[in-house]
């Protein structure tokens, strides 16, 4: 798997864990709820910083949205 679908996977994953719509995710990390959808349909590709946002959003390592989960 490609560490963006990786990324993609994980993230959805870790904010249906907490129960967030994409709208709640959104706003714990900061963002736009519409680059949220985006990154989770693989339309964008988010910097560092921005990976680093989701993962404090989602109280992980930065680590945990990269990991191979299969």
């Amino acid at each position: 798997m490609e560490i963006r679908d990786r990324l993609r996977f994980n993230m959805r994953r870790l904010r249906q864990q907490k129960g967030w719509s994409q709208e709640e995710f959104a706003h714990q990390a900061g963002l736009h709820r519409t680059y949220i959808s985006d990154l989770e349909r693989g339309a964008r590709n988010p910097t560092i910083t921005v990976v680093d946002k989701l993962a404090v959003a989602l109280g992980v390592p930065v680590g945990a949205l990269l990991d191979d989960q299969d």
